[in-house]
């Protein structure tokens, strides 16, 4: 896939790399290249990208953010992509996370409930040749049950409870990726398909914005 490079951010875009992913606990050396080849200066506004590489959200319009690259990262990390799967991405946001996705998976399907942000992202995508990328408007907490089931799925804002239809659109192994609601705290949780059910396992904390849907919050 093509990518647009500005020499301008190489080093602070492998700084990141460094600092911010590898000393922090991600090991996975499949997604430290792909958010080592992904420029994220191409995803946010004009006005934050001197921030791009900030270690932090930064605002992408219509009240939404682009995630810190460690949360990107750990996401990505948690879903132990080789390279073959299907990934449902719910919050499609600015795009970046679908583009880091793309590198580590055959085919991504992207679901932003926001129009505009879905056709900025799209258009960025598209730009940058991530031909693997299909955004689709719509309510990512009902997933997208015409191209289930998925081998993987993550979810990037804080649904109230495990949201059943994204676990019912895994495949046989998938693994689903989601902040859940807990005792006033986001907790990154990963919940695996097994043959008997599904097993949940609590990862970490994190802050991030709610899942506004149908099986998430309302408006």
């Amino acid at each position: 896939m093509p990518l647009r490079r500005d020499p301008d951010f190489a080093g602070q875009r492998q700084g990141m790399v460094e600092r911010q992913l590898r000393r922090r606990g991600i090991h996975d050396e499949r997604v430290l290249q792909a958010m080592a080849e992904v420029p994220r200066e191409a995803f946010v506004p004009e006005s934050e990208r001197r921030r791009a590489y900030a270690d932090s959200a930064l605002p992408i319009g219509e009240g939404q953010t682009i995630s810190q690259p460690w949360i990107v990262a750990a996401i990505c990390q948690a879903m132990e992509l080789r390279g073959g799967e299907r990934v449902l991405d719910v919050g499609t946001g600015s795009g970046y996370s679908a583009a880091v996705l793309a590198r580590l998976a055959a085919e991504v399907i992207s679901i932003e409930r926001q129009p505009e942000l879905a056709r900025v992202a799209g258009e960025c995508l598209a730009e940058l040749g991530f031909g693997n990328v299909d955004v689709i408007v719509g309510d990512g907490s009902r997933g997208c049950p015409g191209r289930a089931p998925f081998d993987a799925v993550a979810v990037h804002a804080t649904a109230p409870a495990p949201p059943e239809t994204l676990l019912s659109e895994l495949g046989p192994g998938g693994r689903l990726v989601a902040p859940i609601s807990a005792d006033g705290a986001d907790l990154r949780t990963v919940f695996t398909r097994e043959q008997t059910g599904f097993r949940a396992a609590v990862i970490g904390p994190a802050r991030f914005v709610p899942l506004i849907g149908d099986e998430g919050y309302e408006e």
